[in-house]
């Protein structure tokens, strides 16, 4: 019966672990890529670079949005709605933003944004469109050319089978401390394995964690039932009901001016005396039903929704806010989302959140690359369609996606900042160049390609922080000697795993050589037998 057990486990965890390993392998790379989203995203807008940090930002905060609603009124009095945008942490700059009139058919207002520096309250040069990190935060849960909610669905279905694949692999461990500590080099598919074991047990809370938290994420599109048989208006009716709305100048008619800010402030600054404020929106300004919504940072708190208080824009009084204290459900629920997105992460465990992310990468990977392995050995070298398949993926996964990250790096550098849909060019580049790897593997799927890619992606990761160099006015170096550590750390990771890369180049060539070296004897040992 136990023998019955650990066999039928040890088949679900190949299979559930094989059937969704490469999109869950997308979903991994690019959440880990998503956990550093701002800095990606200072690093594609070179107008940015030399914004410094404000050493006094919350303090500047009733200033800076005192001067937005002058530059509003002036700019925009006719507008539907304003967005001021304050500097937080890891974001230097500060926009103030106001909604175009809609076109006929146009779904959504498109917003006009003027960037400037907090430090000099001078407007930047103009920003180049790019996707940046919101492209792989995206990528991370709902995929790409996919309608939204079928990209979701994709992703929670791969997740639930993360999910069964981790708990198998626990309940299969039969060494699971001692696998902390073991790792046997140059040992073939036993090296593999270890590989495996070593990244699954070294990260596995994570692994659970962020798994879990993942589906939690999406659980009122997996079950939007309760609220469907509660609600009239079904899920609308939901989050209206626990998202603060407006239900008191909405009838409100006519014009009114805006109450002069400061008043609103007065009052967010009476309650949160110490708050650091994120953003102000305000909607139908200098109308009788104009609201000012002012919302604050979390800071360290497990809270996935910002605190908000919700003023009348022609009255001041607040018509609205978020609860003080959430309920038991509510605070769980935020909890796990705030775990998952590490909102409150410091920079020590953002970085340990990476490095769980990598880990999960790793075990993925090296779960593809030894079941392939141990298949071929036990084929005894033949390979059926599936095997073939199977390896081609591996090598379009593994080696692809970090030549078509550094593609969409160097495209962002490389277009012409005027160039129309320049953002989804960027993507194109990204998905082109994993198409081109794809097609190649599925082809030809040998030790050499693997070198060949590894030598590829080696000079490529080497070329991101070189064409920085050549097309703007920073480089690493600069970047170290200036203190732009979010900058240089960029710069550096992309080195360090060119690093890499040269070395995974060099031990395929070793093993090749050992390889044919070996084949050479065994035919010399043949001839010497029949002679």
């Amino acid at each position: 019966m136990k023998d019955s057990f650990f066999r039928s486990m040890t088949w679900l965890h190949t299979w559930v672990g094989l059937l969704t390993c490469w999109i869950i392998y997308v979903i991994f790379f690019a959440g880990t890529a998503s956990f550093f989203r701002d800095e990606i995203n200072l690093w594609n807008q070179p107008a940015i670079h030399n914004v410094q940090a404000q050493t006094d930002r919350v303090a500047a905060q009733r200033q800076q949005i005192i001067k937005g609603f002058d530059y509003l009124n002036q700019h925009a009095a006719n507008s539907p709605s304003w967005r001021i945008t304050l500097p937080e942490e890891r974001i230097p700059y500060l926009v103030y933003g106001y909604a175009k009139p809609k076109e006929p058919g146009q779904r959504r207002s498109q917003f006009v944004n003027t960037q400037l520096n907090p430090n000099t309250m001078q407007a930047l040069p103009a920003f180049v469109e790019t996707k940046g990190g919101n492209f792989f935060y995206r990528l991370h849960y709902q995929l790409y050319y996919l309608d939204a909610i079928t990209g979701r669905w994709v992703v929670c279905f791969a997740s639930f089978f993360m999910l069964l694949a981790i708990i198998s692999g626990v309940v299969i461990h039969k060494r699971i401390f001692k696998d902390m500590f073991t790792f046997r080099r140059n040992k073939g598919t036993r090296s593999w394995l270890d590989a495996h074991n070593l990244s699954s047990v070294l990260a596995l809370p994570f692994h659970l964690m962020i798994t879990y938290t993942g589906i939690i994420t999406l659980i009122f599109m997996l079950f939007p039932y309760p609220a469907l048989t509660t609600y009239d208006k079904g899920m609308r009716g939901f989050f209206n009901d626990v998202t603060p709305s407006n239900n008191v100048t909405n009838n409100a008619q006519g014009s009114a001016d805006l109450l002069p800010i400061n008043t609103i402030l007065d009052q967010v600054y009476t309650k949160w005396p110490s708050a650091d404020i994120t953003r102000v929106q305000v909607s139908k300004p200098n109308m009788a039903a104009s609201t000012v919504t002012v919302l604050v940072s979390p800071a360290k708190a497990l809270r996935d929704q910002s605190p908000r208080l919700l003023f009348s824009g022609a009255t001041g009084e607040l018509v609205a806010q978020t609860d003080d204290e959430l309920s038991s459900s509510k605070a769980l629920y935020e909890s796990l989302n705030s775990m998952h997105t590490g909102r409150f992460a410091t920079p020590l465990l953002r970085w340990l959140y990476v490095l769980g992310g990598i880990a999960g990468c790793v075990m993925i990977g090296s779960g593809c690359i030894m079941w392939a392995k141990r298949i071929r050995e036990r084929n005894k070298g033949k390979a059926s369609f599936g095997l073939q398949l199977v390896e081609g993926l591996n090598l379009a996964t593994i080696m692809g996606l970090p030549l078509a990250t550094c593609a969409f790096f160097i495209a962002n550098r490389l277009l012409s900042p005027t160039v129309a849909g320049r953002g989804e060019k960027e993507v194109t580049v990204f998905f082109l160049a994993w198409l081109v790897v794809a097609v190649m593997a599925l082809l030809k799927r040998d030790r050499l390609l693997w070198r060949v890619m590894a030598a590829i992606n080696a000079l490529a990761c080497l070329s991101v922080p070189a064409i920085n160099a050549l097309t703007t006015q920073g480089n690493i170096v600069s970047y170290l000697l200036n203190k732009q550590w979010a900058l240089f750390i960029f710069d550096a990771v992309f080195l360090l795993f060119s690093i890499l890369f040269l070395v995974q180049t060099e031990k395929l060539r070793t093993a090749s050589s050992a390889s044919k070296k070996t084949a050479n004897n065994l035919t010399n040992n043949k001839k010497r037998q029949k002679a």
